[in-house]
């Protein structure tokens, strides 16, 4: 299990899927080798400077929360079973009704699908949400894996881009 970055005061959380192998081997979110996580992070303006996966303990510093909906690491999200997905979405709405960030941003549709227990709003796609999700905006950003083929990063670091507008606006 790697550990979440949570704590008061944060600007925004984002919310991964699960952390793969890769990632639980190195102890690191976001650690696998195709994965533009850190690169869309900088690129974006969300951090003044290019971090790498080893220094995601940096994040809060920067008004950034980090956490998983599911803690268990698998080979992929396919392998995840409708209670990993019921017991994750209860231990994070307690996370974030505790820790209050400014806005929660679901890292990729399919953690959004996710967050509710019953079928997934219509029209789901990136960018500020009408929905709440622990009584918290939302702010739906790109899967930055490398396994990820609906987005070109030209297009990812557009929505990326539009969460560092919005957090500056906010």
């Amino acid at each position: 299990m790697l550990p979440d970055y949570l704590g008061p005061g944060l600007d925004v959380v984002l919310v991964g899927i699960n952390p793969g192998l890769r990632s639980a081997e190195r102890g690191h979110h976001f650690a696998g080798p195709g994965n533009k996580f850190w690169n869309l992070l900088w690129e974006s303006g969300l951090v003044p400077s290019r971090l790498s996966y080893e220094e995601d303990h940096r994040l809060p510093e920067f008004g950034i929360g980090l956490t998983n909906i599911v803690a268990r690491a698998s080979r992929s999200s396919s392998d995840l079973s409708p209670s990993d997905y019921a017991k994750g979405r209860k231990l994070l709405a307690r996370k974030l009704r505790r820790h209050r960030p400014g806005l929660v941003a679901p890292v990729g549709l399919t953690v959004l699908r996710q967050l509710w227990d019953r079928p997934a709003p219509h029209g789901i796609a990136c960018g500020l949400r009408r929905e709440r999700f622990a009584g918290l905006p939302l702010f739906v950003l790109p899967n930055p894996s490398g396994r990820n083929a609906h987005y070109s990063y030209e297009a990812m670091l557009q929505h990326w881009q539009g969460l560092a507008a919005w957090l500056k606006r906010a």
